[in-house]
């Protein structure tokens, strides 16, 4: 059995000596051999942030950012824009699930609402379920993490969490009443509920009690699917599936493992993703065994076949899969077949096949064609290729509302320059496609609108790989390397940034700002290989792609580096990070949000074993090395003209904590000879931004959209 979180412990705390600074803001001499490799740390202190003089610390320095970004001149009106934008955007959706009886669940935020809110709506009625600002206690921000409404909409499952830690607590409340049925019941951050088709009980993934002084990457090891029925106590469920289950390969320190009943059928499917990586494997068992813990899993395929999404149809079985097919194919087998039997149903193309759903009548699946999506439909009745259904936005959708007992399928749709509307794409009697506004999701004015233009390139990298990259401006900008301009990037776990829209992007936009989004290798822009060519000792490729894209806005005299800045966040942090300590000339200033910064150390917070496979692991000598160079933290050199440099992070935060932006700004501070600012803000009632009120978010994108100006033109006017 791989305990990797213990092996990198034992590393790591390996020839560690670490003197205790009477300020802990100061550098001390601690360091660890790698492989070795001396690598110095010498803010290791700030990681104890349980340390009451690490506590005052912080407070110090988030005193001190909000006093220097509240004197910004221009700032209070800048916070008055975004507040306003936000005010004007309408109404946003969050999930959207349909049932039999024109029944729908969604979460909304009003115009006037702080906070998204679970709503059901029968027929044309809408009625308020579950408000988390209601559970909120002393003030403290709730947030609905997830929802399950089961077959028949009689009851809805979801996880609610306080002051965005993410650690949600499962509830079940009965849709006709709001009374509550079952719950709280704890460690129920992964969700992944499913129910049965009667309605009677439900899967979900719960991670395991970990005792009090157990290490932090202990608290996602051992997750366990489980089996609730309605009535009884869940704290006596039955183990459908874990580490401990006999013929099921499960890795205890990363892997989390859900089941899902097949509809229809008296099957139930074992679905394990290791990580972060995006592939699954999977068993297949009869559904009464799996329920009641007795499941012998057959398998069915193994991480190995490249599959990140399927449905099923009966006994039928359709797989989303990049083996043989960077660009991905689809599928079909059965849940008993396995792999076997799988023939092609929709071949590899040009564009890339980023999501599968099913309706009654169809499968439906979205393809990134460049930086849009179009939609194909595969009639199930059919034995042929599937029909692209036209749509009436260029942009990029989420597939909402799907359910195999209906036909069709909702999208949330929107483009860089067009608010989100939620369409339903239905069959008709003739054999017809309709796509039309259910006017669910009614968006606010658009001040401006048509001012905006945009512009999509491929820029030569490094290396003469062409990146593609997104210009968003006022259509009357004068190309003279004057413009302030924002440069976003993400650039892991095969993420893309498609096309989205921002009403408070405006309050950037419309004050001549350009606002530009990189997709280097790292995102899935160009399918899997694009992918893997910025993974773990690829990485590289990541930021040198970024600074490519940021040298191509220079060039083309949009900016210049004095006026050009960067922002990421979470595993961007990388990307931003490293730009900015490879080209801090090139940069005159840089958000980092809630960013992945000590690589080297990451493995061991809680969020650190599931990433392994995405970053690698310092416990091999490839892995360490690879995990040094992404490490932005050691990669800053004393006496270098930095960027200024916001960083910015919620105390609560579940996926990179919070030490990671402590020790970075205190590393900056330390060596920067630019004499910009470095400042450190952080939300003692957030997280990793998931949750997050829309209070919380006018002053955040405030706080940021005025740094930036105020280090490009001296003001945020």
């Amino acid at each position: 059995m791989i305990r990797l979180p213990f092996i990198a412990a034992s590393l790591l705390l390996a020839a560690a000596a670490t003197a205790a600074p009477r300020d802990v803001g100061a550098p001390a001499p601690t360091s660890d051999l790698f492989h070795g490799v001396q690598v110095d740390d010498p803010y290791r202190q700030l990681e104890n942030v349980r340390d009451p003089a690490v506590a005052a610390w912080m407070k110090a320095r988030a005193r001190e950012a909000r006093r220097t970004l509240d004197t910004i001149p221009g700032r209070p009106a800048m916070a008055r824009r975004v507040t306003q934008l936000m005010a004007e955007a309408g109404t946003r959706l969050g999930t959207v699930q349909r049932r039999p009886g024109e029944r729908l669940f969604y979460e909304k935020r009003g115009a006037r609402d702080d906070q998204f809110r679970l709503y059901v709506r029968d027929g044309a009625r809408e009625r308020l379920l579950v408000d988390p600002l209601a559970a909120a206690p002393r003030g403290t921000p709730h947030a609905i993490d997830y929802f399950e409404a089961s077959p028949g909409g009689r009851y809805v499952a979801y996880g609610l969490s306080a002051g965005g830690s993410e650690d949600a607590q499962l509830y079940v409340v009965d849709a006709a009443t709001g009374r509550r049925v079952l719950g709280p019941v704890s460690r129920a951050q992964y969700g992944n509920v499913a129910w049965l088709d009667d309605e009677s009980g439900f899967f979900f993934t719960r991670l395991r009690a970990t005792a009090a002084d157990a290490p932090p990457a202990a608290k996602y090891a051992g997750a366990r699917a489980v089996f609730v029925r309605l009535g009884r106590d869940p704290e006596k469920a039955p183990v459908a599936l874990s580490f401990e289950t006999p013929g099921v390969v499960i890795d205890e320190a990363q892997d989390a493992p859900g089941v899902m009943p097949v509809p229809g059928t008296g099957w139930a499917l074992a679905l394990v993703s290791h990580g972060t990586d995006h592939e699954l494997a999977a068993w297949v068992a009869p559904l009464a065994d799996a329920a009641a813990g007795t499941a012998r899993w057959k398998p069915l395929f193994g991480r190995e076949a490249g599959v990140t999404a399927l449905q099923t149809v009966g006994e039928r079985l359709f797989l989303l899969s990049h083996r043989d097919a960077p660009r991905y194919r689809l599928l079909e087998t059965t849940v008993t077949a396995g792999l076997d039997a799988a023939r092609v149903r929709v071949p590899e193309g040009e564009g890339v096949l980023t999501g599968l759903a099913r309706g009654a009548d169809a499968l439906y699946l979205r393809r990134r064609d460049g930086s849009a999506s179009s939609l194909l439909r595969l009639p199930l009745a059919s034995d042929g290729r599937p029909e692209e259904v036209a749509l009436p936005v260029r942009g990029a959708f989420e597939m909402e509302g799907a359910d195999p007992r209906l036909p069709g399928v909702m999208l949330a749709l929107q483009g860089w320059t067009e608010p989100e509307r939620l369409w339903s794409v239905k069959p008709g009697a003739d054999g017809t496609v309709a796509v039309t506004d259910t006017q669910l999701l009614r968006p606010g004015r658009v001040p401006g609108a048509g001012r905006y233009v945009v512009r999509e390139v491929l820029v030569p990298g490094h290396d003469g790989a062409k990146v593609p990259l997104a210009i968003v401006h006022r259509a009357d900008l004068k190309p003279d390397g004057s413009a302030p301009t924002l440069l976003w990037g993400y650039a892991s776990y095969g993420m893309t940034d498609e096309p989205w829209y921002s009403a408070t992007r405006l309050a950037w936009l419309e004050k001549g700002g350009v606002f530009a989004v990189a997709n280097p290798r790292g995102s899935g822009a160009f399918g899997e290989d694009w992918y893997r060519a910025g993974l773990r000792e690829t990485k590289p490729n990541s930021w040198k792609d970024f600074i490519a894209a940021g040298e191509y806005l220079i060039a083309q005299h949009y900016t210049s580096p004095a006026r050009l800045s960067a922002w990421g966040g979470s595993a961007g942090g990388v990307l931003v990070g490293r730009a900015i300590t490879e080209r801090p000339d090139l940069f005159g200033a840089a958000v980092i949000s809630v960013g992945a910064l000590d690589m080297v150390r990451a493995e061991l917070e809680p969020n650190g074993p599931p990433n392994i496979p995405e970053f690698g692991s310092v416990a091999t000598e490839q892995g360490f090395r690879a995990l040094l160079a992404m490490s932005s933290y050691h990669q800053v050199r004393d006496g270098v003209r930095y960027p200024a440099v916001l960083l910015t992070h919620g105390i609560n935060d579940a996926r990179v904590e919070v030490w990671q932006s402590l020790k970075m700004a205190a590393r900056l501070r330390q060596a920067t000879a630019s004499g910009k600012p470095v400042l450190l803000r952080l939300d003692y009632d957030g997280g990793h931004g998931g949750g997050a009120t829309r209070a919380q978010q006018a002053a955040e994108i405030t706080d940021i959209y005025a740094f930036l100006r105020w280090q490009a033109t001296g003001s945020a006017r």
